[in-house]
């Protein structure tokens, strides 16, 4: 399956003002050859247009190339994830619309992940009820960021060299779990 996490800008990809540089994360996956055609051309469109501090689109151009593409919410930087997490009920709610509304129905999926976070743990159960109250399908998925559970020590030197950070340093970024790897159905199912 192909497919991308992209960087979704809270209003215009052309907004280069403060506050503008935390974009929302959406997962796209390819459909057909139409989809895979949409991707690029909005992975593209991220770096060509959408630039700053990230590559980014926006749901208007989400919007005129999300023909063959399916949605999922994303992790807890996803746009109804973040809404959830920071108490905005309704917000969450009607972004969950709106992406609903730009891939059609059936093409845009509500996620459940759980990595060991208590943001998560919180927040599940409110997704659970959006997608009752929406008719917006659930799906369950693990944020992947390497392969095997092992290779999570590996992840944080490969992040520290891309951030000119050391492992000794406090202030650098660092996922908060060993839990964002591919996991196998049994996991999944174990989990949930």
């Amino acid at each position: 399956i192909i497919g991308c996490e992209v960087y979704v800008a809270p209003a215009s990809r052309f907004d280069r003002s403060a506050n503008t540089d935390r974009p929302n994360h959406l997962v796209l996956l390819c459909e057909n050859e139409r989809g895979y055609r949409n991707l690029l051309k909005l992975a593209s469109s991220a770096y060509i247009e959408g630039y700053y501090y990230k590559p980014r689109i926006d749901k208007d151009l989400l919007a005129r190339h999300a023909e063959g593409l399916i949605a999922l919410s994303a992790c807890l930087r996803g746009e109804v994830a973040a809404a959830l997490n920071a108490d905005r009920y309704d917000a969450a709610r009607q972004s969950a619309y709106d992406l609903r509304d730009i891939f059609g129905k059936g093409n845009f999926f509500l996620e459940l992940q759980d990595q060991g976070m208590e943001e998560e743990r919180r927040i599940n159960p409110q997704m659970v009820r959006l997608s009752r109250e929406t008719g917006i399908p659930l799906i369950a998925t693990n944020d992947c960021h390497y392969l095997t559970q092992a290779d999570a020590r590996a992840q944080e030197v490969l992040v520290c060299i891309q951030t000119g950070k050391t492992l000794s340093d406090t202030n650098r970024m660092k996922f908060r779990t060993n839990e964002f790897y591919f996991k196998s159905y049994e996991e999944m199912a174990a989990i949930f």
